[in-house]
């Protein structure tokens, strides 16, 4: 990068603060506007090239600074203090499922932790990252819910599916799916007489319940979902179609217990 480039990210960077948003604000706007008029933002599936792509994503990028950042220059600094998220979301990793793109979770609006089959462990099998965020989420940012976020065609819930009791524990993969092991067990239990594929799409909702469940396993989680202080979510997108399905885990009816725990659900909704 030449020093002229520096510069300019240089002097880009020293946005006008709160205080100076009345009298430079809109001028800066038009200003930006005009220093990258005709950015238009593509498809990175249709892009070739590694200059290509992360032309694209600065595209992207000055886009949302000048669309959103700008226009919302209070919101940002203040968020740049200090974070008070509604709530914590998990969901998977695959590239199809953005929660912020799905639901509009806006900066600030949700805390996230993504990876493969949107799996919570149960506490006893130890320390996770995901574990990690969700206790920093819950008795940090103090959040009011947590929405666990699976999806059709999942294939960490096939890879579940698939797996073999004696599955090789060096495998990555297979080990952190092993989390989803119970939902497994009931949906092999419950839908015998239907397909592969059909079972895999019952697990995908099974292993959401399933991960309902472990996060009460948490007795900081636990507490807090008894005092009514935070709520348990489940979701389910369906990308085929574009729909999602979104219920609550009804604390008062769950069964908890290290063998034969069940669950119940209530304010199921469907959108499509």
């Amino acid at each position: 990068m030449d020093l002229i480039q520096i510069d300019r990210c240089r002097a880009a960077a020293s946005l006008p603060s709160i205080k100076e948003k009345q009298t430079e604000g809109p001028s800066y706007c038009v200003r930006l506007d005009r220093e990258n008029k005709g950015l238009d933002e593509g498809n990175m599936a249709e892009t070739d090239g590694y200059q290509n792509l992360f032309g694209l994503m600065k595209q992207r990028f000055m886009s949302f600074k000048n669309q959103k950042y700008i226009k919302e220059l209070e919101h940002f600094q203040g968020l740049a203090e200090v974070q008070s998220p509604k709530f914590m979301v998990i969901a998977c990793a695959d590239s199809r499922v953005c929660p912020s793109n799905i639901l509009g979770f806006q900066p600030g609006e949700a805390f996230m932790i993504r990876n493969i089959a949107n799996l919570v462990p149960p506490m006893k099998n130890g320390p996770s990252e995901c574990n990690a965020a969700l206790q920093f989420a819950v008795t940090t940012l103090q959040v009011e819910n947590i929405l666990v976020i699976g999806h059709s065609s999942c294939a960490g819930i096939e890879t579940l599916m698939n797996m073999q009791d004696d599955a090789e524990s060096r495998n990555f993969i297979h080990k952190w799916v092993g989390n989803g092991e119970l939902a497994k067990l009931k949906t092999t239990a419950a839908t015998a007489h239907l397909s592969f594929d059909q079972q895999c799409r019952v697990c995908e909702k099974e292993s959401i319940n399933q991960s309902l469940l472990n996060l009460l396993s948490y007795p900081w989680i636990e507490d807090r979902v008894r005092r009514e202080l935070l709520s348990l979510h489940g979701g389910y997108y369906n990308f085929s179609n574009c729909s999602f399905e979104k219920w609550t885990l009804d604390f008062k009816r769950c069964n908890v217990k290290e063998e034969g725990s069940s669950y119940a659900v209530k304010e199921q909704d469907f959108w499509c």
